[in-house]
């Protein structure tokens, strides 16, 4: 009976470590967000440092991304209108698209939040290998450090990540 625990819990561990990496990310949970700075779709700019003090969700997206278009409406309405006044800012990035097909996929999908553009993919790169798929988000919190990660947009993963959200708000 232990050996069949002891090796259920060993595939368990196994499974988690192997699902974990091959999410494509090269950052992890616990670690300091890499800084960068963005521009965003009305031409302001700032750096991920100048963010400190705020709960930042980086939601990494793209117009011809059939996923990220069924999430970031979810965004909008569980994390944006929600928190927005509670110190929580959500950016959409997205990657490696022009300035005029951006503002035209955030009219499309009808969110709010702002989106910032990220020509070739290097502030995906900094937390994703590039070969890597969009739909992910990066919770970090008010020092600066990651919390959260997801990848797709996957209903139980999505669900902690909105607890994350919540706990870290309070």
């Amino acid at each position: 009976m232990i050996k069949i625990v002891s090796l259920t819990l060993f595939l368990f561990l196994l499974s988690t470590f192997l699902f974990s990496k091959d999410r494509g990310y090269i950052v992890e949970v616990g670690d300091m967000a890499p800084d960068f700075e963005m521009e965003f779709t009305d031409g302001q700019k700032t750096k991920l440092s100048e963010l400190r003090g705020q709960i930042v969700i980086l939601q990494f997206t793209a117009s011809w991304c059939s996923v990220c278009r069924l999430e970031m409406p979810h965004l909008e309405k569980d994390v944006w209108q929600k928190y927005k006044d509670k110190g929580v800012l959500l950016i959409g990035v997205d990657r490696d698209e022009p300035l005029e097909t951006v503002i035209e996929f955030q009219k499309k999908i009808g969110t709010t939040y702002p989106l910032a553009l990220d020509p070739g993919a290097d502030i995906f790169g900094l937390f994703a290998n590039k070969k890597a798929g969009v739909t992910r988000n990066v919770v970090i919190d008010k020092t600066g450090k990651i919390v959260f990660l997801t990848r797709l947009f996957e209903e139980k993963e999505y669900q902690e990540m909105l607890i994350v959200i919540k706990d870290l708000a309070l």
